[in-house]
């Protein structure tokens, strides 16, 4: 049984639950798809390591944007200057038609208000609760008053089906049932966004379709807008409503899943092939 997604009276303005009440009732169909979110021309660097040179990415409204890539080519790096933890050296970003380099302290901590983070290992504070952990940035936004932060609680992990999990610690959860919480931690925000950072990595494969469908689900039921990193083709596939291939700093291809699965480029073929990487860097320069 789905949880149902529920509002109590400080969750949301009438307006707002509107928009979530279409978003559930047509959770793919959007009246006015355009970008929310557009990296042009990022170059980032580290030292003499360029990571980024040239990264240009469109995310429309209701995407569940992937970017894909292998290990260590700058996926993490890329989704880190949407919320403005990394700046780029060269190009910009816009969010919301706001671009994120110009926004002075405060617009970019309201800006992260909108934004849900889910940590690559979901970085959970093992002496806290998960219910104080899901709590952590409810508690530093400083809206909401204690009976409230215990209600979105409530409420964030009887999404990601784990209701009765507020008083475990971390040390009590499997590594399926810690990623779940990070998810409920960015929900208890209510944001707009939702970036992942590789959801399913070191999660046998049926945890790991647990976790796709509840990615999925916080589409249909919340309206999110989500950007997945991830190399796990599996989750590409299967939710995935654009993708995008990293390879040498850029976007090498983006397409819907079909059209990278069929993909004639040699490098985004070995890729899905699961080529190595020495092999994709002479398919690039054929």
């Amino acid at each position: 049984r789905e949880p149902r997604l529920r509002f109590s009276p400080f969750s949301r303005d009438a307006a707002d639950r509107r928009e979530v009440k279409r978003s559930r009732a047509q959770p793919v169909l959007y009246s006015a798809r355009r970008p929310m979110i557009r990296l042009d021309n990022i170059h980032k660097a580290f030292g003499s390591k360029q990571v980024l040179t040239g990264f240009s990415l469109e995310v429309q409204e209701g995407d569940i944007a992937v970017i894909l890539g292998y290990s260590g080519t700058g996926k993490s790096v890329a989704i880190k200057h949407i919320v403005g933890l990394l700046e780029p050296d060269q190009g910009t970003v816009w969010v919301d038609g706001r671009e994120v380099p110009k926004l002075s302290r405060r617009e970019l901590y309201e800006l992260r208000g909108r934004i849900g983070y889910v940590f690559q290992f979901a970085a959970l504070f093992d002496s806290l609760t998960v219910g104080e952990n899901v709590a952590m940035g409810l508690r530093k936004q400083g809206q909401l008053n204690e009976d409230e932060i215990q209600a979105r609680v409530h409420e964030a992990l009887e999404l990601v089906d784990l209701p009765d999990a507020a008083d475990l610690m971390p040390s009590d959860l499997s590594g399926g049932m810690r990623k779940r919480v990070g998810i409920a931690r960015a929900i208890a925000l209510r944001p707009k966004y939702l970036l992942y950072d590789e959801p399913t990595t070191g999660l046998d494969p049926v945890t790991a379709a647990v976790i796709d469908d509840l990615m999925l689900r916080m589409k249909q039921q919340l309206g999110v807008t989500s950007i997945i990193i991830t190399h796990d083709l599996r989750t590409a596939w299967g939710i995935g409503t654009r993708i995008a291939m990293l390879y040498d700093g850029k976007v090498r291809q983006c397409g819907t899943p079909d059209e990278i699965r069929n993909t004639a480029d040699p490098v985004v073929r070995q890729f899905i092939e699961g080529r190595p990487v020495l092999e994709a860097s002479q398919a690039a320069h054929r």
